[in-house]
């Protein structure tokens, strides 16, 4: 099949995704709260779809297969069973009670509902900086994923810049016209575009295969026997736990997840949708990561070429180009998902918690809606160029997964360290915007310190590392932030401006 075909078949698909996002756009007002948040009426089929959709990135599609490839099918049990229920429990714990302050005071970001509650712009500048700090690699990630996806599609025909490009333009486009509504749109049809793909595939190998799992299962018992056990020295249960763990809480404080909290039309469409979460990501985790454990025992190591993920492999090999070629369309649409929603938040995050409190506190909402605009394009550039100069210093014998998937890790840890302090926050009068500020403070400076000093000093620590009683550090980190939280608010007096009764005793209408 052509490069030029190939080609044809993901732009067909991006323009379709962008054309959803012009029925959007014509509908959508000019205003901040129907740009980021859609006037907050969304249904439960819309809402499950755009967090779905949202959440499952390039490190799902490329980072997932690429893991359970180099370590075993575990991987499911850590995204799919464990990821998938806490972070359900957590969308109820920080959702819910989310959803009942925005629904009474029409908050937009947590950093706006945090800096009301405790009547500080440092608070609001505070959680809104943290969070576009690790915001912006997770940005990168996609761009990294959508370039290695089309580079190996092509067979470099398309290069990575090219390819990264080409994905950032379209989401671009379709972001500053439609904003969170034309996001929301296309989400719901690009995860269900996903599942389709995914299980299409899974089937399609299954039946390619001469002999079926029995080949497959064969050919994992002569190379890697342990893939067909529970457990092993990379997937110990203190490392399961600390993935799991870390993943779901640093989801919960994802921009782009959190926002959507406040979206949901109804008491009703919240409770269905995060009751319904581990089902959808279960359906799309298992086929996705056997693939890549499937691909171990087919023998497929002498294909993989350097810095080629196993997904782009398996495909290439056991079904015709064009469905191969739809797909990475799939795994394009996970990528831009992601990246479409968070362009979106971080720009809320940036014009509502940086700008208005702390540059010009009476702008108008249309300024602020067109300096969100603005926001989105500059976010997605810096984003594009630092993705470039990365792939260019970084690629070489390791896979794109595995970058993909140590970006990942990082990232979720981050967000991971404001979850407990936000929780604490949330559900405790007490809690004083000094101990909110020294709970976000001090873990990520410690985790910043882990990961990124030089070994003579703190690290580098790996960031599920087995080297603390087999845990990793970010669970440590959390534990430090809850304990920090509560230590600092218990000797220190909350603020006169703080808004607590506003917060508290609160029920659904």
């Amino acid at each position: 099949m052509s490069v030029p075909l190939q080609l044809g078949i993901v732009v067909g698909y991006l323009f379709v995704a962008l054309g959803v996002g012009l029925a959007a756009y014509r509908v959508t007002e000019r205003a901040a709260e129907d740009f980021y948040l859609a006037s907050r009426t969304f249904g439960t089929v819309v809402l499950l779809f755009t967090v779905f959709a949202t959440l499952l990135s390039a490190f799902t599609f490329f980072g997932g297969p690429d893991t359970a490839y180099a370590f075993g099918p575990e991987w499911i049990l850590v995204m799919g069973l464990m990821d998938g229920i806490v972070f359900a429990v957590l969308w109820y714990v920080v959702g819910y009670k989310q959803w009942l302050l925005g629904q009474r005071h029409g908050y937009i970001t947590l950093g706006e509902l945090l800096g009301d509650r405790f009547g500080s712009r440092a608070i609001r500048a505070l959680v809104a900086g943290v969070s576009l700090f690790w915001l912006f690699p997770y940005v990168m990630l996609q761009q990294i994923g959508a370039g290695g996806a089309l580079a190996a599609l092509t067979d470099g025909a398309l290069p990575f810049a090219g390819g990264a490009a080409l994905i950032t333009g379209f989401m671009i486009v379709y972001v500053v016209l439609a904003g969170m509504r034309g996001i929301a749109w296309t989400d719901t049809l690009q995860g269900a575009f996903m599942l389709l793909m995914v299980w299409t595939a899974l089937l399609w190998v299954l039946a390619a295969v001469d002999g079926g799992v029995g080949t497959i299962n064969a050919g994992l018992a002569a190379s890697n026997p342990e893939f067909l056990a529970l457990g092993s020295d990379f997937y110990t249960p203190g490392t399961m736990l600390t993935f799991a763990v870390s993943i779901a809480f640093g989801v919960a404080m994802f921009p782009q997840v959190n926002q959507r909290f406040f979206a949901a039309g109804s008491e009703g469409v919240l409770k269905r949708s995060f009751a319904l979460w581990p089902v959808l990501v279960l359906l799309l985790f298992v086929p996705a990561f056997l693939l890549g454990t499937w691909a171990r025992g087919l023998g497929l190591e002498a294909n993989i070429g350097a810095g080629e993920s196993i997904l782009p492999v398996i495909l290439a090999e056991y079904t015709p180009p064009w469905f191969a070629a739809l797909v990475v369309a799939g795994a394009i649409a996970a990528m831009m998902s992601s990246s479409d929603s968070m362009l979106l938040s971080g720009s809320s995050y940036f014009t509502r918690d940086l700008y208005r409190p702390l540059v010009d506190d009476s702008i108008s909402e249309r300024r602020e809606d067109r300096l969100g605009r603005i926001g989105v394009v500059v976010f997605a550039t810096a984003a594009l160029a630092a993705s470039v100069w990365a792939e260019a210093e970084a690629f070489g014998a390791v896979t794109v997964g595995s970058v993909l998937v140590e970006i990942g890790d990082l990232a979720f840890g981050g967000f991971a360290q404001l979850t407990l302090p936000v929780v604490v926050a949330l559900y405790w009068r007490r809690t004083t915007a000094a101990g909110l500020a020294a709970g976000i403070v001090v873990p990520q400076a410690v985790y910043l310190a882990f990961n990124f000093l030089p070994e003579t000093a703190a690290g580098p620590i790996v960031l599920f590392s087995d080297a603390y009683l087999g845990w990793g550090i970010s669970i440590y980190c959390m534990l430090l932030g809850l304990a920090t939280t509560v230590a600092v608010s218990s000797v220190t007096t909350p603020s006169p401006d703080a808004n607590v009764d506003g917060h508290f005793g609160l029920r659904a209408d």
